[in-house]
């Protein structure tokens, strides 16, 4: 059964503007998973990351077929897989914005580094800790000067993965490179000029495979 005109319209608008919340939603939840989440819930990050990451890839191959939905059927079967994919992502921000379990103060990346580096707060590109200049956090992260943000954030989140004593079998011998990497992520990111994306055919949307 094919749509009218009018209601056709008014369902890709609805599907649209869903999707835009939706992905405004992630990159807030994901930026404060990184936040928090790494260093005082390590335990639970890698479960939501990995979740999160398969929203965002459902949430593309929706965006791609609304551009082929023509019949009444197939729009009501998109709109039942987005409003799936709506409730697994609340699942994850709740978990992610819920208390810890463990009885302890909470802490953002701010905390962490000051007291490692014995930092007074302020600016948090200012050379508090080994990270000075967009040159070495570049470096850090093993990206040419100039990647986009979400360049950065792929880059971070695959290196973290990877040093992280929850990966390791519990050992902590990386965990100097891991906040050194954490340092550099927390710099380049308090830098507004840096561009979101990259250019349009440059940066793949699938994510998936940093899991590996």
């Amino acid at each position: 059964m094919a749509f009218d005109e009018r209601a056709k319209a008014r369902y890709f608008r609805g599907m649209r503007r869903r999707i835009i919340e939706l992905k405004s939603k992630f990159e807030t939840s994901m930026d404060f998973a990184i936040d928090t989440m790494m260093l005082e819930r390590e335990e639970s990050y890698f479960v939501v990351e990995k979740g999160l990451e398969e929203v965002e890839r459902m949430i593309g191959i929706i965006e791609e077929e609304l551009d082929e939905v023509v019949e009444l059927n197939h729009a009501q079967r998109l709109e039942a897989r987005l409003e799936f994919v709506e409730d697994r992502f609340e699942e994850f921000d709740s978990e992610i914005y819920q208390r810890p379990k463990r009885r302890r103060r909470k802490i953002n990346l701010f905390d962490f580094f000051k007291k490692a580096t014995g930092g007074m707060g302020g600016d948090p590109t200012a050379s508090h800790g080994e990270i000075n200049s967009h040159e070495q956090a570049y470096q850090a992260l093993g990206l040419e000067f100039g990647a986009s943000m979400a360049a950065i954030t792929r880059a971070f989140r695959l290196r973290a993965k990877k040093l992280h004593p929850d990966f390791n079998k519990g050992d902590r011998s990386d965990e100097p490179e891991l906040r050194r990497i954490i340092e550099a992520y927390q710099y380049l990111r308090a830098d507004s000029t840096i561009p979101r994306t990259e250019a349009q055919g440059t940066e793949s949307q699938n994510w998936s495979g940093m899991n590996e």
